[in-house]
């Protein structure tokens, strides 16, 4: 989930474009790197244990080169460290959607084409999906390492009580079913939610169902088009009936006691959701925290005029670059296309972290401990209809106003929805005239 400003990031990485330097970028042989390098990830605990192993994996086979591995690191702290000049070797985003314009665009990580080059690796290496956000404007200052895709989780015991025999595959059934699965206490509280689709509540953002509705940001020049596209009324209208029918002010209050959503407190682990839009990664969060849950997994339903669009949804990912301040940037190379690209290593992660896979080779490798509840997000990630979103010079902005003007719908605080959208619209624009404009096709 994105938490810095993507405007700040810009205005911070523009000054960081002219104001650092670093060693040199040339591309020597790969039998000359060696030495001590720096790595920084967001990974923490568990996590972090299977990140050290696979590093330490690296370090058996490039013996010349020793890799200190430092976790919980944000994106804010690797822009704080760019422009101060200390740096790691080796940097790890977890948001390539609000970062990757802003890394690339301005220079703070380097562009790894001549790297590429000198060792043989063809972007084609990678779904032409994971291609798109772990790159600017023809840059390519990032590979990408592990994606996040988007699905349904459900409760089966609650289905099977209320007599829904699988999950729903159009937002009418999602709708429906997510009426008949909530129970209310006698005071008209919810003691369990069928489904939260409230803007911001854990991974509840306009870019996770917008693929639902086949929907796109922008045209081809750049322009957003929320107000042209109906589709993005319509997805807003039924996310607004169903918290309208819960009762805006009884969410907030269910919300406010609904668990931290990476602890073992989260509602859907607790049975407090009896479906959730998530990520893949829960799949290894249930199996450690609530072990006894019997739920499934399934692609989220779509539009009812969207039926051929089943399958899909939203992925984006992490990405793994080298910044420009790097005094060892052949043995952070080393290190970055180990991550990136060996199918081993791709593999040790998507086991012991639930993530998915970002090479083609490491997609289809019979080594995948096999899990019919992951399973389910490999498929999705896979699906030609799978989508993202466009890689911006501002980042998510686009996104945060986007969220912002639902959370304001939601609360019943827009008057005029089309009117509403058409100044989102322009907001956006303006955010992107401002920055210069500019993002991946």
């Amino acid at each position: 989930m994105r938490r810095l400003a993507a405007v700040m990031v810009v205005l911070l990485l523009a000054l960081v474009a002219g104001a650092c330097g670093g060693g040199s970028n040339e591309a020597t042989s790969s039998g000359e790197a060696a030495g001590n390098i720096t790595f920084w990830t967001g990974f923490t605990d568990r996590e972090l244990g299977v990140m050290k192993d696979v590093v330490a994996d690296f370090e058996k086979s490039h013996p010349k080169i020793h890799v200190k591995v430092v976790g919980g690191i944000s994106d804010d702290k690797i822009v704080a460290a760019i422009r101060g000049g200390n740096a790691p070797d080796v940097a790890h985003s977890f948001d390539a959607g609000a970062y990757a314009g802003a890394y690339c665009g301005n220079g703070a990580w380097i562009d790894l084409a001549d790297y590429m080059q000198r060792d043989g690796l063809n972007e084609d290496l990678f779904p032409a999906v994971t291609q798109k956000y772990s790159q600017f404007e023809g840059t390519r200052c990032a590979l990408p390492m592990l994606a996040d895709t988007y699905g349904l989780y459900y409760n089966k015991d609650m289905l099977a009580k209320a007599g829904i025999s699988g999950p729903p595959r159009t937002v009418s059934e999602l709708m429906e079913d997510a009426k008949k699965l909530t129970v209310r206490n006698s005071d008209g509280s919810l003691e369990v939610v069928g489904l939260d689709p409230f803007n911001g509540f854990y991974e509840n953002v306009m870019a996770h169902w917008a693929p639902q509705w086949g929907l796109d940001w922008t045209d081809d020049s750049g322009k957003s088009i929320l107000s042209t596209t109906p589709g993005w009324a319509q997805m807003l209208q039924w996310q607004k009936e169903l918290i309208d029918w819960y009762g805006y002010d009884n969410l907030v209050r269910f919300q406010a006691k609904a668990g931290d959503e990476f602890s073992p407190q989260q509602a859907f682990e607790r049975g407090k959701l009896a479906m959730n839009l998530d990520g893949e990664w829960r799949v290894a969060f249930i199996a450690a925290e609530h072990p006894e849950l019997n739920y499934g997994t399934a692609p989220l339903p779509v539009a009812d005029d969207q039926s051929d669009l089943y399958g899909s949804g939203y992925t984006s990912g992490s990405i793994i670059g080298i910044p420009k301040t790097s005094d060892n940037k052949n043995a952070a190379w080393e290190l970055l296309k180990y991550l990136g690209t060996d199918t081993g290593a791709l593999v040790k992660m998507t086991n012991g972290i639930r993530n998915v896979p970002t090479t083609s080779e490491a997609l289809k490798s019979p080594d995948i401990t096999p899990d019919k509840n992951f399973n389910v997000f490999l498929s999705i990630f896979a699906n030609p209809n799978t989508r993202t979103t466009p890689v911006t010079v501002v980042g998510s902005a686009n996104q945060d106003l986007a969220d912002a003007f639902a959370a304001k719908y939601q609360a019943g605080k827009v008057d005029d929805l089309q009117a509403g959208l058409a100044n989102l619209d322009k907001a956006i624009d303006a955010q992107l005239a401002a920055a210069g404009g500019g993002q991946v096709p």
